[in-house]
């Protein structure tokens, strides 16, 4: 008889751990008065996305910015109703975005203060941030001990850093490579500087795989598994913003991801498990911050990537995680020497934060399934849950592979048993059940996944010449779906008809990109133009794998 955990009738709790709140505004004391400075400064909401930075906006012939002295990209203190945020100040000469008595701030500030357009308003000159001399030290190449960590990460927590100070940081930690102690320090200071959640069981699982390989939708097949099966997993999975797709934007093509945290709490309570937006929870909130700056540098050092992935997990409560990482040519790491060293580092890491990591090295050659953008993606999920003669095979294997080792962390079950457990559920149509449970739970899209909506512009991309496919280049293959429109457009993306080691005549169709809008469809034509992605040759040209399962 097959035995799970089951999750207790309480609500899961959070903790915090810093005195103040992380990214949500400080409330003043009553008795502290918001003064409007002469000329009475209004607010204006800007309705400018600036990704997790807090934006100020004054006028350049403003009397404030003449008589205080403000500079553009200073940090200053923005005051409205009893709330004060800290945010980065821009100076226009432009009155239709603010004009002279008017304080502009962009929309994430704007939703912090919750008060309507022309509502009173004070700035001021913000103190600089007390771990700057802590930052500076890091720069030079010094090793930062556990307080420092400390100090920097609240400071990036409460948005006290500029993006140019944030950016010193992780370049910083990316030149003069963090040492594992570093490492811990840093993950225990992000895990401090948000909730940490309770989910009252003594059994919390969690996956995650390290990324770079497009298709890999291997969580919306283990939660689904794995919950049925009776553990708990509450996945808060984060949006795409470099690749084709997150977990998150596939999940939404059927059922809402962003969900009030009371409702997430309960469905894991009825379900087991979720898929949900982790934005909600505000769970290590520095790590959102750090990420805003690393992404769009390409920054990704080993301890920078260990910190993050670790506090958040240890954050959401789990205690037992499945990490994977892939290996290939295009892959983030791409030999086993690396594999290897970054296994070492999480493993490390984790036994310091009291967490039980199994990390699997997999095959990280290609894309997994043959969809590549959120509603192809769902395609496959779906084909795989419902054992559709379509599936594809390699998604549904990785998946069942790691389904079973999280299984294998229920004392009940013998090591080597988790793959036969996690199959028998999946063959016999209970996983697909859980999962249409916790779609309705969420709140069901009706998703036609047998005849799914694709953009209706499409691309056929076909094979030069005859022979094998020995190299799909995971980073271009992406880079098209993205071009296209995915995952902002849903219904774009690639959808593969070969992979590797498969043989193909001249002229047979390799891919076919979908898009929704003539320009998107260029770009990714343009970019199919200078490489396609594949490399057709012979059997002895298909590179090594290394797999661990």
């Amino acid at each position: 008889m097959e035995r799970g955990v089951a999750l207790g009738e309480r609500q899961p709790v959070y903790r915090r751990s810093m005195k103040t709140a992380d990214r949500e505004p400080t409330h003043l004391p009553a008795t502290a008065a918001v003064t409007v400075p002469d000329g009475g400064l209004t607010l204006r909401r800007v309705a400018i996305d600036t990704y997790h930075e807090n934006v100020a906006y004054l006028h350049r012939d403003c009397a404030v910015v003449r008589a205080e002295g403000f500079q553009a990209l200073s940090k200053v203190e923005v005051r409205a109703n009893g709330k004060c945020i800290l945010a980065t100040l821009n100076v226009v000469d432009d009155a239709s975005i603010v004009g002279c008595n008017q304080l502009g701030v962009s929309e994430d500030a704007f939703a912090q203060l919750e008060v309507p357009d022309g509502h009173p308003a004070a700035i001021s000159q913000a103190e600089p941030a007390e771990s700057i001399p802590a930052l500076f030290r890091k720069i030079n190449g010094e090793r930062l001990t556990r307080e420092d960590f400390r100090a920097i990460v609240r400071d990036i927590a409460q948005l006290r850093y500029s993006k140019i100070e944030l950016t010193a940081f992780v370049v910083a930690c990316n030149r003069s490579e963090l040492d594992r102690e570093e490492v811990f320090f840093l993950s225990e200071a992000m895990v401090a500087s948000g909730r940490r959640l309770d989910w009252h069981a003594s059994l919390v699982v969690d996956k995650h795989c390290i990324g770079g390989i497009p298709g890999n939708r291997t969580s919306m097949l283990v939660v689904p598994i794995v919950a049925a099966y009776g553990l708990v997993f509450p996945k808060t999975s984060s949006r795409a913003i470099t690749s084709p797709a997150g977990t998150a934007d596939t999940m939404e093509v059927l059922a809402k991801v962003e969900l009030p945290f009371q409702q997430l709490t309960g469905i894991v309570r009825d379900h087991h498990g979720c898929l949900a937006w982790g934005g909600t929870a505000h769970l290590s909130p520095a790590d959102d911050v750090l990420i805003s700056v690393e992404r769009p540098l390409n920054l990704d050092s080993p301890g920078q990537m260990v910190a993050s992935i670790l506090s958040k997990k240890v954050a959401a409560g789990a205690t037992h995680l499945v990490l994977d990482i892939p290996i290939g040519p295009t892959a983030k790491v791409r030999s086993m020497p690396e594999a290897q060293r970054l296994r070492r580092l999480f493993e490390y890491v984790a036994q310091r934060m009291h967490l039980s990591l199994d990390v699997v090295i997999t095959d990280g050659r290609q894309p997994i399934g043959r969809g590549i953008g959120p509603v192809l993606e769902a395609r496959d999920v779906m084909q795989v849950l419902e054992n559709h003669p379509d599936a594809p095979n390699d998604l549904r294997q990785k998946s069942l592979r790691l389904a079973g080792r999280l299984i294998e962390c229920s004392p009940d079950v013998r090591g080597g048993d988790g793959f036969g457990i996690a199959r028998d559920i999946l063959d016999s149509g209970r996983a697909l059940a859980q999962m249409q449970a916790i779609i309705q739970a969420q709140g069901s899209h009706g998703f036609d996944h047998q005849h799914p909506a694709l953009g209706a512009l499409s691309l056929e991309v076909t094979a030069p010449q005859a022979g094998l496919v020995t190299a799909i280049d995971n980073r271009q293959i992406a880079h098209i779906a993205r071009l296209a429109g995915a995952p902002k457009v849903k219904v774009a993306g690639v959808d593969l008809r070969a992979k590797l080691g498969e043989s193909v005549q001249a002229g047979e169709v390799l891919y076919r990109v979908h898009a929704s809008y003539p320009a998107d469809l260029e770009f990714a034509r343009q970019a199919v133009a200078r490489s396609s992605g594949y490399s057709i040759g012979e059997a002895g040209q298909l590179p090594h794998v290394f797999v661990e399962f």
